[in-house]
């Protein structure tokens, strides 16, 4: 049975990325914020870890038990993140701060001390990412500047990984979602055609498909999953 990491698992992507890769059949290790519980039923081959992801000790401390326990880990999917709009007048230096803490250093933080572990594994390993097409189109990241910046620098850390993973079998893709269809974006969005927004489903299973065994010559892959919209 392979072992999947899984950051972000209580949110609506975690969810059916979850349910996803338990039907595909692997273990997964789901992380969860210190205090709470996942919404939903846990499958009988996967656990659950507590792990404050913006803080480097904690992170360090919850992978090497991780490592330590499972030996090989396959694959980890690192879905933490956060939204919040807001062009430069409106964009200080703390929403900035919080920005880049939970969309990119929760990832670097994981990445840190799962990266080298996959490089000493015979097996190599796949690290999947989530970008943003608002860090990819300017028109879409002026009003969410502190997000789009965030997640932009996703991609250069992915392409680093890449550059020293390639020889060792290790490769680190990002999944681009544009507007997904959650209920909070509904919510948000009320007069949407939400049938032109990307499913979660449709996410989880590109990067089911990034994992998947017989894509294992893949390198540095980037998909864009963008519905209609």
């Amino acid at each position: 049975m392979k072992n999947v990491i899984i950051t972000g698992a209580s949110g609506n992507l975690g969810r059916v990325t979850v349910e996803k890769f338990a039907r595909e059949g692997y273990r997964i290790i789901a992380t969860v914020t210190p205090g709470k519980t996942l919404p939903f039923h846990v499958p009988d081959n996967m656990e659950t870890v507590e792990a404050d992801l913006t803080n480097e000790k904690a992170v360090e401390s919850v992978i090497a038990a991780i490592t330590s326990k499972y030996n090989i880990i396959d694959a980890a999917l690192l879905l933490v993140g956060g939204y919040a709009s807001g062009g430069i007048c409106e964009t200080d230096n703390a929403l900035l701060q919080e920005m880049i803490s939970v969309n990119f250093k929760t990832a670097y933080f994981a990445s840190r001390f799962i990266f080298p572990h996959m490089l000493q594994q015979e097996t190599g390993g796949r690290i999947v990412f989530v970008g943003s097409r608002a860090a990819l189109k300017p028109v879409e990241g002026k009003n969410s500047i502190a997000y789009a910046l965030s997640k932009s620098l996703i991609f250069n850390l992915a392409e680093i990984l890449n550059a020293e993973g390639s020889k060792r079998n290790v490769t680190s893709s990002v999944v681009i979602p544009s507007t997904i269809d959650t209920p909070i974006n509904r919510q948000s969005m009320p007069d949407a055609d939400f049938n032109r927004w990307v499913k979660p489903e449709e996410i989880a299973d590109a990067m089911a498909l990034i994992c998947a065994e017989e894509n294992k010559s893949w390198r540095g892959t980037v998909l864009k999953v963008y519905g209609q919209g």
